[in-house]
């Protein structure tokens, strides 16, 4: 049986680096394609590096043998320095992306949004991702999931403040996100990485959500595989 093909966008990101990872140790993948703008340094028999136009996603030949594609992109305001800058990356580059898996009938996308995305906030941060939703939603893909996890937990090359503190009061105070409050626990880039991994090898057909909660959960089945 040939093993699935994928191909990960974003994998220099606190996300993407571990998807790749888990990828290519898994014995379901046979090929890992990783669209950059600069190298991952990984070097392995299962990967495939290639450097496209971002400006023309939707147009970049894609192998015709991909089955799934991992949207790992995301960028913050403080970073990408203007509004107009950050919706390229969170919106512009995904949507695009996405037509072009359309195009060339991708079984599956997978993207990273975000808790509290909505296109009616007043959140410029959640506005943009919940837009992004909805334009993916209304493109009709065989198979969408969309992680909406809390905020992100991980080794990243800039420091964040909020997930700095995030992390210091998961750690010294776990009983804080219990009950009510279970749905904002931070989440570690290495759960959301496994539980996109998982949905994919379940390839689950139509729109699919999972909430940030339910990222770890997905994320245990991992250890049994």
């Amino acid at each position: 049986m040939t093993g699935k093909v994928g191909l990960v966008i974003g994998a220099t990101g606190l996300v993407g680096k571990e998807l790749v990872t888990t990828l290519l140790d898994s014995r379901e993948f046979e090929k890992v394609i990783v669209w950059v703008r600069t190298s991952t340094g990984i070097q392995h028999s299962k990967l495939r590096e290639s450097f496209p136009d971002f400006e023309q996603l939707d147009q970049e030949p894609l192998p015709s043998d991909v089955d799934c594609i991992f949207c790992c992109l995301g960028t913050t305001i403080k970073k990408a320095k203007t509004k107009e800058a950050f919706r390229k990356v969170d919106y512009t580059y995904p949507l695009m992306l996405a037509e072009n898996a359309k195009q060339h009938q991708v079984r599956q996308f997978l993207i990273i949004s975000a808790m509290g995305a909505d296109e009616k906030s007043h959140v410029f941060y959640c506005k943009t991702k919940g837009q992004l939703e909805t334009a993916l939603k209304q493109l009709q893909l065989n198979s969408l999931t969309i992680f909406r996890p809390s905020l992100l937990l991980g080794n990243r090359q800039e420091f964040r403040l909020g997930e700095g503190l995030a992390a210091l009061v998961s750690k010294s105070c776990p009983f804080v996100f219990k009950g009510p409050l279970k749905k904002y626990k931070p989440v570690q880039g290495k759960m959301v990485a496994e539980a996109m991994y998982i949905c994919a090898l379940q390839d689950k057909k139509g729109i699919n959500e999972v909430a940030s909660y339910e990222i770890e959960q997905i994320a245990k089945y991992s250890d049994k595989l």
